[in-house]
């Protein structure tokens, strides 16, 4: 599996690979957790994605099975913000990164075992992997985001705990909580599965 990072699409797998994530978030964001999202031609997309942020994507193959996007934080904020409802991002010295709101995680062909008895999927802890290991790169020591509560558990149960700024809200049909997440080279060499490859940074061919 590998992760892959760009803004600006540069080549057609690019292009592919964003348009099918933009569909992974139709189905996650739409069909899955009833967010009040806009979807068009079975994609997902908004005003945030006009800010040309960084999509990380997981890719098995030639198939996304994660994804997430990432700018500063202010420039979320600064632009309506309205991912950050729940609570307002913080206001420290730290280099912090947004994330508006969950990570866009489903299995090929629409599986969503692996996660319901206990095991965390391996597409999962590539996406976490991939996300620290950009944050690193570009010199962030911290991701303000969105989830459920749900995926808040999952982050709890491979050791990469949500800090919330507030009380979780109702968005669509799910609660919803804001929050902070530590990027530290420790957390992604504890996150990464052993096949995880990618082109962000050293780290990846650190033992």
């Amino acid at each position: 599996m590998q992760v892959f990072a760009f803004s600006t699409p540069r080549t057609i797998q690019e292009a592919h690979l964003l348009h099918i994530h933009f569909q992974l978030r139709a189905r996650v964001f739409s069909d899955r957790l009833g967010w009040e999202v806009d979807v068009s031609a079975g994609c997902e997309s908004d005003s945030f994605d006009a800010l040309r942020p960084t999509y990380l994507l997981a890719v098995a193959e030639t198939w996304p099975t994660g994804g997430v996007r990432k700018a500063p934080s202010r420039r979320w904020s600064d632009n309506g913000g309205r991912r950050f409802s729940v609570a307002s991002p913080p206001r420290s010295t730290q280099q912090s990164c947004g994330n508006d709101r969950e990570f866009s995680l489903l299995r090929r062909h629409g599986s969503r075992g692996g996660e319901g008895d206990g095991v965390v999927h391996e597409a999962t802890l590539t996406m976490f992997a991939g996300i620290i290991e950009w944050c690193i790169a570009n010199g962030y020591t911290e991701i303000v985001t969105v989830t459920d509560l749900r995926f808040e558990r999952i982050l709890a149960r491979v050791g990469w705990p949500l800090q919330r700024l507030g009380e979780p809200k109702k968005i669509g049909v799910t609660m919803a909580v804001a929050g902070t997440l530590r990027a530290s080279t420790d957390t992604f060499l504890r996150l990464r599965p052993s096949n995880c490859r990618s082109e962000l940074s050293p780290l990846s061919q650190a033992a």
